[in-house]
């Protein structure tokens, strides 16, 4: 998995080369892009997956619904369906483009494309991926912020969408 080759991008997207898992998670700050999806009930709840124990960044913490690399020469909408099927099980949906934006954390910068979706329908969590999952409400996402719960990423993304009310959570 670390010979896994992402995409290298500029600030605008655009492909300027490729580069390994390993290289893009070694402190290089190469900038790759990244799909996340946030996956909402129609009571208005989010569902986060509690990252396994073997993930190589943020392990063990609870994080965006859906997230994942896009892989060397997919589309941005190819990876997020991807990403969906083989993290939750669930394909058909359909993502609504929220934003896109620059993360950077001690180790990687990721060009982040999000989108959400309403989903009722079962979810089949991979457990090789996640430790757990499962639906939030607005108020227990609010009262966990800053209680290192949550993978930075996931909690700077969610503060940003809850501001701009992107998010149709109660």
């Amino acid at each position: 998995m670390q010979n896994e080759q992402f995409p290298i991008v500029d600030s605008a997207g655009n492909v300027i080369g490729k580069a390994s898992r390993a290289e893009c998670h070694s402190g290089s700050f190469l900038l790759h892009p990244v799909v996340h999806l946030h996956v909402v009930n129609s009571q208005g709840e989010l569902y986060l997956q509690k990252r396994a124990a073997t993930k190589d960044v943020q392990p063990g913490k609870w994080d965006t619904s859906v997230g994942g690399h896009i892989d060397y020469g997919e589309t941005t909408e190819q990876a997020l369906h991807r990403e969906a099927r083989e993290e939750l099980g669930i394909s058909g949906f359909k993502p609504v483009y929220l934003s896109t934006y620059t993360f950077t954390s001690e180790i990687e910068s990721e060009l982040v494309y999000s989108y959400f979706t309403q989903w009722d329908g079962e979810l089949l969590p991979d457990p090789e991926e996640i430790e757990e999952g499962r639906f939030w409400s607005l108020n227990e996402l609010l009262s966990s912020m800053g209680k290192h719960l949550f993978a930075p990423n996931f909690e700077d993304e969610f503060m940003r969408l809850h501001r701009e009310s992107l998010l149709p959570l109660r």
